[in-house]
């Protein structure tokens, strides 16, 4: 008589050395392989020549797999975009949190982290600064936005004054920016620490002042 079996078959054991991860954290990684890909791309190429092939292929994942996360590359752009913008916003906010109180250092620490964000994420830093701009009209609008995010930060931590315009902050943040642009269009993000002293005495030098 053969051997009874078990009515409960036992689950095959996972491979050796295979882990598996959550869905969620696979979707999250693809999407994000996405934004890089397309970051590095317009980087490169400019927008208009970045085709939605090109990114698929530098991603590593299929066409659907993109149009599963965004309606096209205008879409995924604007998310690369605000991913980088909110990253450099958080690096400038802790460096300002961790200066301490006095107007002058904060300042200079958010440049600071400011500058060493460009030079770390050349790619990223030139879709925000510059690709943007040109890209499409809501990617042109996302970058007035987060620069007068940029303002808002600005005028939280410069000391109050009442003898200095009030586009003071528009003014001077205007300026960081343009001076960073001209130095990432020159293929040169990676020297954009050294503007460090130049841009504080720009920034600090009205306040000081009227102080």
């Amino acid at each position: 008589m053969p051997p009874r079996t078990s009515a409960v078959r036992s689950q095959p054991s996972p491979r050796p050395g295979r882990h598996l991860l959550p869905r969620e954290f696979v979707a999250q990684h693809k999407r994000r392989r996405i934004t890089d890909a397309i970051a590095e791309l317009t980087a490169e190429h400019g927008y208009e020549s970045t085709k939605i092939g090109d990114i698929v292929r530098r991603a590593g994942v299929a066409r659907k797999t993109l149009y599963d996360n965004f309606k096209g590359k205008e879409d995924a752009f604007l998310a690369a975009f605000d991913t980088a913008a909110n990253e450099a916003l958080k690096r400038v906010e802790a460096a300002c949190a961790e200066a301490g109180t006095d107007w002058e250092r904060r300042i200079e620490a958010a440049l600071a982290a400011f500058l060493d964000f460009v030079a770390e994420e050349p790619a990223r830093a030139r879709m925000c600064m510059i690709e943007a701009m040109s890209a499409t009209p809501a990617a042109n609008q996302r970058y007035e936005a987060t620069v007068q995010r940029f303002v808002a930060l600005a005028r939280d931590n410069a000391p109050s004054h009442g003898r200095l315009s009030e586009t003071t902050e528009d003014t001077l943040i205007g300026g960081v920016a343009w001076i960073v642009h001209q130095k990432i269009r020159h293929g040169e993000a990676e020297k954009a620490p050294q503007l460090l002293p130049e841009l504080s005495e720009f920034v600090l030098a009205p306040f000081r002042v009227v102080a």
